[in-house]
């Protein structure tokens, strides 16, 4: 059986020899870019490889044109998730320690690149820790394989389609950062403050409890069918400050059982790259 959205500390640690299991430690932290590099080689799960999100699971910046972390091509996504030795037979787990916020790009990636074979772990590398489960220091890699991709470019919105769909009525466009960077008030993250014109406010910190673990399927599923209304969830559009933390409400439409959302990867730090682009601040219309 295939996991694809969410697993277990318990689980991964049954599988910890398992050479069609692949693991990847994904923590970051968007103040220090080297921080999530040294927490690896201190301690990691055993076995998992490192993937840094501005040098492995993002492109280089275009100033004036993209956002923060645009998507690297089909062709370098393929090349690295090979030399991480992942191919269709492989399941691969990905964490971080932020709930999933980080880890979330790469798990939206792997999807979008048609490999359904991956999953987040549930409670993280805290729980991870808390349980006393093994850990390993230094740097890992693992036997490369090869990745086929067979991309699904419907679960990629583009600014070109939001910007022609900006007056649609059947648009359902969700902002998952905090609330008050959602009005315009204390963002500290980009230059400009605000929203996308017609965008819901949806927090991404909802799909969780107090202990950074996703809630149960029924009560995201009532939390996301309220947010949706009659719009399909197969259609709605979920952005943060750049394409990252964005990929959790994803994760938790499916974890519901709601299916697979579509991502605008450019987020906000690509829409406010043109100052012609309408903005909004303020509370939700």
């Amino acid at each position: 059986m295939a996991f694809t959205t969410l697993i277990s500390s318990a689980e991964v640690a049954a599988h910890l020899d398992d050479p069609t299991w692949a693991v990847i430690d994904c923590r970051f932290a968007l103040t220090d870019a080297t921080k999530g590099r040294r927490d690896y080689l201190a301690a990691h799960i055993p076995g998992a490889v490192y993937a840094h999100l501005d040098e492995d699971l993002s492109a280089p910046v275009i100033p004036g044109v993209t956002g923060r972390h645009p998507l690297p091509s089909v062709e370098v996504c393929a090349e690295r998730f090979s030399a991480w030795g992942i191919d269709a037979q492989t399941q691969v787990v990905v964490y971080d320690d932020l709930s999933g916020m980080f880890a979330g790009r790469l798990w939206w990636m792997l999807r979008w690149l048609g490999h359904d074979a991956v999953a987040v772990l549930d409670g993280d590398w805290r729980l991870w820790q808390a349980e006393q489960r093994p850990v390993r220091a230094g740097a890992e890699a693992r036997p490369p394989r090869t990745f086929i991709p067979r991309p699904r470019p419907h679960l990629l919105a583009t600014v070109d389609e939001l910007l022609q769909r900006r007056t649609d009525p059947n648009l359902r466009l969700f902002d998952v950062r905090t609330a008050e960077r959602y009005r315009g008030e204390n963002e500290t993250i980009d230059p400009v403050a605000g929203h996308i014109p017609g965008a819901v406010s949806a927090p991404y910190t909802a799909n969780l409890d107090a202990d950074g673990r996703f809630l149960a399927p029924s009560e995201l599923r009532e939390h996301y069918e309220a947010l949706l209304g009659d719009a399909p969830p197969g259609e709605a559009i979920f952005y943060c400050g750049s394409g990252v933390s964005a990929v959790h409400d994803l994760i938790a439409l499916e974890v519901a059982g709601l299916g697979m959302g579509r991502l605008y990867v450019g987020s906000w730090s690509e829409w406010i790259a043109d100052p012609a682009r309408p903005l909004a601040t303020g509370p939700m219309p």
